[in-house]
């Protein structure tokens, strides 16, 4: 299970790869999106203008991404997942992924109407069909990158350094995983024409039942991607919305994009215009959950403490405010208090359909400057009452996020930033620390941390015990962690008399003792 695990959580960091390109993407489109607004820049911003043709040339590069985002899947997918030479599994992947997509434009063009697909019809729409590549196929998004990725990268792992005789020596390697992908796409394309147009149908129906789940819909969609990132599954819970079809066609992300102009010239209501901008609303969170955070870790901390805080808290809330990045924030929730981040999590879902239900919606995924620029600033002119709208209520929350936070601090006295005993370093925690953290209670034995804490086997002279202590002479005193630590890992409390030291573990302690005296 926990096998299985890694390799999901792998999986969804191997995916992650290419949404890294969106954020700059996103903010170039909004730039030229503004700048070729007439109503701000006007005539220099009409169609014939030299001022209008080189923003439109920049936005067209930007919306690359947007328009080929399941060939970035594709080519991403081995970066992370390839157990060898991924730049060879990277051009593997590309060549099978467009052979695949001739073979499948071949079987619709003879075999569509068998399968239920009008080869015949434009690409686009609700036809199904969409190019890739300059190839007429069907629009499999992003999911059918994956899967052919996926494919190319379990055959590259488990045939790129196939020994062949001598003389099919130029099969080897990338040729040979190439060779053995070619014939494997041939039935899968048979598959997908079969499978894949019953996916689109349900993709629709589900666009259909999202759209009208409303407020609630929005809320439990915010708290499972919110609830799900310490175990890397998030991915899998707002990829589908965001980067592909669940709720509208190409994925909230490359819609907005494509469709800035239109919105940013309209006059009703962002909910109506965009009702599927109301599943990349989790931004909200990013900017205002950390001003409320900051303040109940300030206002909770020691006094002599609290400068230390903010010179911590200050540089990580502005890194999570400006571009949306909360992993110092949040994985120290996770590493002190798991309950403040389940907390979290709920005012996250509820933040988010608070602002549904205002009529905020857009491309809210990111922090502020993703914000101005695919938001604010193109759309102010006609929607600049729904931002108030949205500043209001998110520092509302902010306040929100203060109290709640400051009262479970002090009521369960969780050590929190600037709360730690005094020999204990003040600091934030980083999913690495909170992965190392999860390691050591699944990968080592109780003994083997006790044994860690009192400063390492070379630490350790000789060991005894008694009824509920483990007794240990030490060689350097100053090695052995804080009584917290202990406690931490479940001793009941710490004793040290200069060399001699003394664990409290309770009745278990022989058992303890056998397996100390066994990683000695």
């Amino acid at each position: 299970m926990k096998g299985a695990m890694q390799k999901i959580q792998r999986f969804g960091g191997a995916m992650f790869t290419p949404v890294l390109l969106f954020s700059f993407a996103g903010i170039m489109v909004g730039l030229s999106t503004l700048f070729m607004n007439e109503s701000i820049f006007g005539e220099i911003a009409a169609d014939g203008h030299i001022w209008y043709r080189i923003w439109y040339m920049i936005q067209e590069g930007a919306w690359m991404v947007f328009r080929q985002m399941p060939l970035l899947f594709v080519i991403g997918l081995p970066i992370g997942l390839a157990k060898k030479q991924n730049a060879r599994c990277v051009l593997e992947a590309f060549v099978i992924y467009v052979t695949f997509n001739y073979f499948l434009a071949a079987v619709l063009q003879f075999w569509g109407p068998m399968f239920g697909v009008d080869y015949l019809a434009e690409a686009g729409g609700t036809s199904g069909l969409a190019m890739i590549c300059g190839i007429k196929s069907l629009d499999t998004g992003m999911f059918g990158a994956l899967i052919i990725s996926g494919i190319v990268v379990w055959i590259h792992n488990r045939y790129f350094d196939k020994e062949l005789p001598e003389w099919l020596g130029i099969f080897t390697g990338s040729s040979y995983v190439v060779m053995i992908g070619f014939f494997v796409m041939i039935p899968v394309a048979f598959v997908f024409a079969g499978v894949w147009p019953k996916v689109q149908a349900a993709i629709y129906t589900l666009q259909d039942l999202f759209k009208a789940s409303g407020t609630i819909g929005v809320g439990l969609y915010a708290f499972c991607e919110k609830i799900l990132l310490p175990t890397g599954l998030h991915h899998f819970i707002y990829a589908p919305f965001t980067l592909d079809s669940a709720v509208v066609p190409g994925g909230i992300e490359a819609y907005w994009a494509l469709h800035l102009n239109e919105f940013a010239n309209s006059t009703l209501p962002l909910k109506e215009l965009f009702p599927a901008g109301g599943f990349e609303l989790f931004g909200n969170a990013k900017v205002f959950a950390p001003i409320g955070i900051t303040l109940a870790f300030y206002t909770t901390a020691r006094k002599e403490k609290r400068k230390q805080v903010l010179t911590l808290m200050i540089p990580a809330a502005l890194t999570a405010m400006l571009t949306g990045i909360t992993e110092p924030i949040e994985f120290t929730f996770l590493f002190i208090a798991p309950v403040l981040f389940v907390v979290h999590a709920l005012l996250c879902a509820c933040i988010n359909a608070v602002m549904y239900m205002a009529g905020v919606s857009g491309a809210f995924g990111n922090g502020l400057i993703a914000w101005l620029s695919l938001n604010w600033i193109p759309l102010g002119k006609n929607h600049w009452q729904t931002y108030v709208i949205q500043v209001i209520i998110g520092l509302a929350f902010s306040m929100v996020w203060f109290l709640v936070f400051r009262f479970l601090i002090k009521k369960f006295n969780f050590l929190t930033p600037g709360r730690e005993e005094d020999n204990m370093e003040t600091k934030l925690y980083t999913k690495k620390d909170y992965k190392e953290k999860n390691a050591a209670k699944e990968g080592s034995s109780y003994a083997e941390q006790i044994l860690t804490l009192l400063g390492g086997k070379e630490n350790i002279i000789d060991v005894t015990n008694c009824a509920t202590r483990l007794r240990v002479n030490v060689q350097d005193e100053s090695l052995v962690r804080p009584e917290i630590e202990f406690k931490k890992i479940g001793a009941h409390g710490l004793s040290v008399n200069g060399k001699a030291v003394q664990v409290i573990v309770g009745l278990r302690v022989p058992k303890v003792r056998e397996e100390f005296e066994a990683c000695l």
